[in-house]
């Protein structure tokens, strides 16, 4: 067996080259052609307005966001605020019922051995300005 000898492909390689050169002067030619319509007033207004839509539209999405954002605020404070209705509410109920009249009377009684004075206990005392004025 012998050695091969490898052949460099000498026209592919000028091929792609002259290939990316006409690619080159094409996005050159492109380019120009784009810059140049760019200068007029008309395509200068369209694409004043696409920046104002796309600049619009990124503040939508932005508003959404904040709105989702602040409504699950919302729902989360006034669960708290149901929350803190209830337990006064409880709260409410449970002095209520801690200051029952026949409650009171009887801890008093029972605690301090206090009891409800007779009639003839009751001693009532007369007001300063109906004695003056006697």
């Amino acid at each position: 067996m012998g050695a091969v000898a490898i052949e460099q492909p000498v026209k592919t390689t000028r091929i792609t080259r002259e290939r990316v050169r006409d690619g080159m002067a094409t996005a050159v030619r492109l380019s120009r052609q784009v810059f140049e319509v760019t200068r007029e007033p008309k395509v200068v207004i369209t694409l004043a307005l696409v920046l104002v839509l796309t600049a619009s539209a990124i503040g939508v999405v932005i508003s959404s966001h904040q709105n989702r954002e602040l409504f699950n605020t919302l729902s989360g404070l006034q669960e708290q605020r149901d929350g803190y209705q209830r337990e006064w509410s409880q709260l409410l109920l449970e002095q209520s019922a801690l200051s029952n009249h026949g409650r009171v009377e009887k801890l008093a009684a029972q605690r301090f051995n206090m009891v409800v004075p007779e009639r003839q206990d009751i001693v009532l005392v007369p007001l300063m300005s109906t004695v003056a004025a006697k």
